[in-house]
């Protein structure tokens, strides 16, 4: 969507010093400004709401600022993101596809100055923090602001676990729902690209959940969200290693397969090719599927542990770009209510 800009405001002091604290940078003297109000007619419609927006609005002009620094981190840490619960996301369009499922979720709205605030966010009740274009070019790391204009802190989903963080613990209980029949296991994934598709497709073909083995990337890296396209807000993701996995399957009693080149000479055992007839003798099984990198392939625990699955190619093609082939395995293998659904679907 479009976002309409209003007359540039009088200019504003900036505070003399900044707290360590990002909320408390925060509290700084609210300015009214006519850019708070949305330049359209639906949002002249919404006065009250207009109103709050400039009741709480608030400025942040100086790359000094605490709030801007931990924005800056959140975006370039995994691990300061898993110690936070929060998550950065940049652009106007992730952020209005993640709030169809979780608007409640976002902490600060930040916008470039100039910037009214959407109309699919004018129920938004969090802060709302106008920008100048030197901290939007900061906070987003792109070298310019002419295709962000908007960037959201947000709380990370709850249902994602991180096995081996000290909030998460090993527990296994309420990882998945409560009889999962099919997870997707990554196996050292590096691509934030084909993590996030392989993350949006489980959940548009109904898996129950993603699971991360070690060298896996970030899910919630930027450009894995992006990828995502909202995925990562829906669908249960869990961060472990291969010993909390053996457990998850042995207590779901599943039973474990992995996507491998049939051409791959690492292979010791055979390989299945993947059909319309071994989907169909799994239908009524719990599955876990593992998928390994394309640079390295699946890990020696993998190739030990799980029956090998290949996906039939014409020509001299030995194997597809990892979310390619998820997307046909996930398509292929999801469970029988998901089929079922779609049989008796007029």
């Amino acid at each position: 969507m479009l976002l309409a800009r209003a007359p540039p405001p009088p200019p504003l002091a900036l505070a003399a010093s900044y707290s360590t604290n990002p909320e408390r940078a925060l509290r700084i003297r609210s300015t009214p400004s006519s850019r708070a109000a949305v330049a359209t007619a639906s949002a002249a419609a919404k006065p009250a709401a207009s109103s709050r927006f400039e009741q709480k609005r608030k400025q942040v002009a100086s790359v000094a600022n605490p709030l801007v620094k931990h924005c800056v981190k959140l975006r370039l840490s995994a691990a300061y993101r898993r110690s936070c619960r929060r998550l950065l996301l940049v652009g106007l369009a992730p952020i209005l596809e993640m709030c169809r499922f979780e608007v409640d979720a976002i902490d600060y709205l930040l916008l470039l100055d100039g910037v009214g605030v959407p109309e699919e966010l004018l129920e938004f009740s969090g802060d709302v923090v106008f920008v100048s274009a030197a901290v939007m070019k900061k906070l987003s790391g792109m070298p310019s602001v002419d295709s962000t204009e908007a960037i959201a802190v947000m709380h990370m989903p709850r249902h994602f676990r991180d096995l081996g963080s000290h909030e998460d613990g090993g527990a296994l209980d309420g990882l998945f729902n409560d009889h999962p029949k099919r997870i997707l296991v990554l196996d050292g994934i590096q691509d934030p690209g084909n993590l996030g598709t392989l993350i949006r497709s489980a959940c548009a073909f109904k898996w129950d959940g993603v699971y991360l083995l070690p060298a896996c990337c970030d899910p919630f890296n930027e450009k894995a969200l992006r990828a995502a396209r909202g995925a990562s807000l829906q669908l249960p993701i869990v961060s472990g290693t291969w010993h909390d996995l053996h457990e998850l399957m042995t207590k779901y009693n599943m039973k474990m397969m992995a996507g491998h080149p049939e051409s791959s000479r690492d292979a010791s055992k055979g390989i299945h090719s993947l059909s319309k007839e071994l989907a169909d003798s799994l239908l009524n099984e719990s599955l876990c599927l593992v998928l390994g990198s394309e640079g390295n392939g699946l890990s020696s625990e993998t190739l030990q542990a799980c029956e090998l699955v290949n996906i039939p190619m014409e020509g001299t093609f030995e194997s597809l770009n990892v979310s390619v082939a998820g997307g046909i395995f996930l398509f292929m293998l999801q469970p029988k209510y998901q089929i079922d659904s779609r049989i008796l679907t007029p």
